[in-house]
């Protein structure tokens, strides 16, 4: 019996999977007679459900329709020969090069750079460093004179001090001895930090080189990091005339969080951080050197406690007062992972990445090469290159076999072009020609190899084959908007002007007040306030009774309003005059509206922004139903219902 279930088990499977083969293979539908098949929709749609946001599109018939006009724009891309443009074709190839990396690179490498640099990331080093430059070209001979000269300097360290020595050498162009401060992972070439991070506190390296130079690094400490913070803030901005006034607010807010309102509550009602006030000044948690002012970072990281508020103080950006919101200390690796992975590429150890990837196609591809070859371009290259105007000599032999990569044969015109293209990349006479060769060669080597693996790569790999294909899609769909529709939206302004002029009615300045808004926690002193407005007290008279030096009970705001402005209670109605006393944001608030400024229409000047906007969605609309008319497109029910069962399972 058990057999038996068995056998109809293993018969379901397999009828399940040449189902799902066969309809990989089967047609959905067809564009002008281009067939599209049913495993891409499928695909796609999976791909991207989670990605749309309107209902509408989650449902199979709609997003075919949406798929079938986003195979209709790139049947006419072709048409118009978009991919036939150079632009895009050079965008496409620097593309697919780019997105190799991910599929070509080795991943225990890439495992082992990542695990090291969350381990560096854990640690900020103080240190100072020597360095004298030389061309990375240099003849061996120049290389040992540099190297005996720092190797030199670092004894003089050691025995003299760094400070003694750096005053004497540093000059600003061959030499440079700098105090570096803290860092930490990322923040210096990869050998450079390899160093750091290898030698003692206290200790001075031995010589390395960089693309620089040769270097020695002095370790003046190593500390923890300082991890991650959350912090919210209120932000007031300052200007050249209005320096003093911004000052005078901020400590008044701050004086009112020390009598003990709610820091949020005040972070709606006054930062003009626009993009943190309505979250109570929450910003993005951050790390060090992630904040674009050191001051902000440092106060940030000072804040021992939760809860605790900074003393006012002055950025590059305005006044600030900081409440920490949170500490933790670095992410853990898994966290970090992905991060670490995106920074790994582009950064100097991505080197150590393709030296290993190098090392393995040597290994993997037969490559047929004579050294015999390579001296004849030693024999015909001369101080030309350095002046870029060397070239092949008349008899040169362009289509003589220079390399062989497995069944791929690269000829001297191969080689020779490149080192055409290479020679304006040289400049330096005191360079040795022998030895430019010798990396050129290499580099060209090296070039070969991984171009010979991308080319092929595309037949190996189906998940890079998808995606390339998407971008290559992608890429053209970007273009043929750009040339039908964006482009045109914004340099065609009849058409704007027309457009405008038929829907004014859209574009208006809202209802709005002109008023000061009188804010506090105590209701009694806002009643105080209320009265004194209605008194016919003004704004200066009013906040000098209410507040003093050292007690700071009322905020005041004031200029043009509408209904959604921060300081105005929700539903606050529109009248002149005193209003009555709301509860607002923890607060209590009392209004004196000067005036009301009625709703208003906007200029065509006023409203292009939002004009171009509206009339891009109109043209384009207009646009997809003469595709349609252009393009037939005829669907296979029968595939389309298969597609929908594999779908709902």
């Amino acid at each position: 019996m058990k057999i038996k279930h068995l056998f109809y088990f293993l018969s379901f499977i397999l009828t399940s999977l040449f189902t799902v083969q066969a309809q990989e293979e089967e047609v959905l539908f067809t564009v002008d007679n281009t067939p599209v098949l049913a495993s891409e929709f499928v695909r796609v749609y999976n791909k991207n459900l989670d990605l749309v946001k309107d209902e509408s599109q989650k449902d199979i018939d709609g997003y075919l329709k949406l798929f079938i006009n986003y195979k209709r724009k790139l049947q006419e891309a072709k048409q118009l020969e978009l991919d036939q443009k150079p632009s895009y074709l050079r965008e496409f190839e620097n593309y697919k090069k780019q997105l190799a990396k991910n599929f070509l690179a080795d991943n225990k490498v890439t495992e082992a750079l990542v695990e090291e640099a969350h381990k560096r990331l854990q640690t900020e080093i103080n240190a100072s460093h020597i360095l004298i430059k030389i061309d990375e070209n240099a003849s061996p001979q120049d290389t040992l004179e540099v190297y005996n000269k720092i190797l030199n300097l670092r004894d003089r360290v050691i025995n003299e001090g760094y400070k003694n020595i750096q005053q004497e050498v540093h000059n600003g162009k061959t030499i440079f001895a700098e105090d570096l401060g803290y860092f930490s992972a990322f923040k210096m070439v990869y050998p450079f930090e390899n160093a750091a991070y290898n030698t003692n506190v206290g200790e001075v390296s031995k010589p390395f080189r960089t693309r620089f130079g040769y270097h020695i690094v002095t370790v003046l400490d190593k500390r923890k990091a300082r991890g991650e913070v959350s912090v919210a803030h209120i932000m007031i901005k300052t200007d050249q005339d209005n320096t003093q006034n911004s000052e005078t607010k901020i400590n008044e807010i701050a004086k009112r969080i020390e009598q003990g309102e709610p820091f949020d509550a005040l972070a709606k009602q006054f930062s003009e951080d626009k993009s943190t006030a309505s979250k109570g000044g929450l910003l993005k948690s951050f790390s060090s050197g992630e904040i674009s002012s050191p001051i902000f970072e440092d106060i940030a990281f000072s804040l021992k406690t939760v809860g605790e508020v900074s003393k006012p103080f002055k950025s590059q950006f305005g006044w600030h007062v900081i409440q920490l919101k949170a500490k933790k200390d670095i992410a853990s690796l898994e966290e970090m992972k992905p991060q670490l992975e995106s920074r790994i590429k582009r950064d100097s150890r991505s080197k150590v990445i393709n030296d290993f990837r190098v090392k393995t196609l040597k290994e993997k591809y037969t490559i047929t090469e004579n050294t015999n070859d390579l001296n004849y371009f030693k024999s015909i290259i001369n101080d030309g290159f350095f002046d870029n105007v060397w070239s092949l000599p008349l008899n040169f032999e362009a289509e003589k076999i220079f390399l062989k990569i497995q069944d791929k044969k690269l000829t001297y015109k191969d080689f020779g072009q490149f080192l055409l293209k290479s020679q304006r990349n040289y400049n330096n006479k005191s360079s040795k020609i022998s030895v430019i060769l010798d990396k050129l060669y290499e580099t060209f080597l090296e070039n070969e190899l991984q171009k010979y693996q991308e080319e092929n790569l595309i037949t190996e790999n189906i998940d890079y084959a998808q995606i390339v294909e998407e971008y290559r899609d992608g890429l053209l769909l970007f273009d043929l908007m750009e040339t039908k529709i964006w482009n045109v939206s914004k340099t065609d302004t009849v058409a704007l002007k027309a457009y405008y002029n038929a829907h004014k009615n859209n574009y208006f300045y809202p209802e709005r007040v002109n008023a000061v808004v009188a804010s506090s926690a105590k209701k009694n002193i806002i009643k105080k306030v209320s009265k004194l407005m209605s008194n016919g007290g003004d704004f200066e008279t009013i906040k000098n009774l209410v507040n003093t030096k050292n007690q700071i009970n009322v905020t005041f705001s004031s200029g043009e309003m509408d209904k959604a402005h921060q300081a105005l209670p929700k539903n606050f109605i529109f009248k002149e005059g005193i209003s009555k006393i709301y509860k607002h944001n923890e607060t209590y608030v009392v209004v004196n509206v000067l005036n009301i400024l009625p709703k208003s229409p906007k200029t065509f000047e006023e409203a292009k922004g939002r004009v171009t906007s509206d009339y891009q969605v109109f043209k384009e609309e207009n646009w997809l139903k003469e595709l349609a008319a252009k393009y037939t497109v005829e669907i296979n029910e029968e595939v389309l219902n298969k597609v929908k069962q594999v779908l709902k399972k």
